[in-house]
């Protein structure tokens, strides 16, 4: 078996959790090393902390995930949340941080994502794509032989729409992808339910809250359509959430993982970028290994 460097970049802590962080158990389940970047320092997410108080709060919630995944978790702390830009400066820095790391495989936004932290990381990791082969580009790192492949994690945005050109089954580690959610209490717990409206709704009980986090849950029978998701979700992490891209790209999943596609509740998907290394039938089973 072929060892994968896999590399998840983001725009803020929790990102890559909530978009990718499934396929990143799976990969380190199988035996795989991943790695994931935070842009910035995501010291503007929080009600009533100060910068630096939540800049040093989510720098330690970053390490409880990097503890209980033995995923390496990078943060550029001196990057200020909401101010993240696709800068010639940022283009070289994120250019010689892809190549020390040299991935197989980028996980990232979309360009078209709400966030503007959000697109300027895209936009940075694709203008990034080639120049990380040309050797008179940041020379002080040496460049790549070939472009990783690049990913976009799946968005509700539709202007482009979203193309599942991969998807991964996360039933076998949804638990997990909880545990590492519920590391980020300063976003779970106060920030985001802050922005929707449902501060006063969070248990203080942690088993409590753990639950109302995933709620309301999905029935197990994948009997959802897009007309049950009419409702307002006080919680990020909802079941909901981790169902929609297994009821949105059913055929995808039943063709991945044939009749057993059709019981999977959980699921991740990914748009392939034009700009990174091609997927083929071939080593689409090489970069997507489970």
């Amino acid at each position: 078996m072929r060892k994968l460097k896999v590399l998840m970049i983001s725009a803020h802590p929790d990102d890559n959790e909530l978009r990718s962080g499934g396929t990143a158990l799976k990969y380190v389940e199988a035996g795989h090393e991943v790695r994931f970047l935070s842009v910035s320092s995501g010291n503007g997410g929080h009600q009533s902390m100060t910068p630096d108080e939540i800049k040093e709060r989510r720098y330690k919630e970053t390490r409880e995930v990097e503890r209980i995944t033995g995923i390496r978790y990078d943060v550029w702390l001196d990057v200020n949340d909401c101010e993240v830009e696709a800068s010639l400066e940022m283009r070289k820095r994120v250019t010689r941080y892809i190549r020390e790391y040299s991935p197989d495989i980028i996980f990232t936004h979309r360009t078209n994502d709400y966030h503007a932290d959000h697109r300027a990381v895209a936009l940075l990791v694709q203008d990034s794509a080639y120049l990380l082969i040309v050797p008179n580009f940041c020379p002080e790192t040496p460049a790549m032989k070939e472009c990783p492949v690049i990913m976009f994690s799946y968005d509700g945005f539709t202007n482009p729409p979203f193309v599942a050109d991969a998807i991964v089954s996360t039933d076998s580690v949804i638990e997990r992808k909880y545990e590492m959610y519920d590391c980020h209490e300063s976003q779970m717990y106060e920030w985001l339910p802050f922005t929707k409206g449902g501060l006063d709704e969070v248990p203080l009980d942690k088993v409590e809250r753990r639950e109302w986090l995933r709620s309301p849950r999905v029935p197990r029978d994948n009997s959802l359509t897009l007309a049950d998701y009419n409702i307002t979700f006080r919680t990020t992490a909802s079941e909901y959430r981790e169902h929609k891209s297994a009821m949105l790209f059913r055929d995808r999943l039943i063709e991945r993982y044939g009749d057993a596609g059709k019981d999977v509740v959980f699921a991740e998907a990914f748009m392939l970028s034009e700009y990174g290394k091609k997927l083929d039938e071939e080593n689409m089973k090489i970069f997507f290994p489970f």
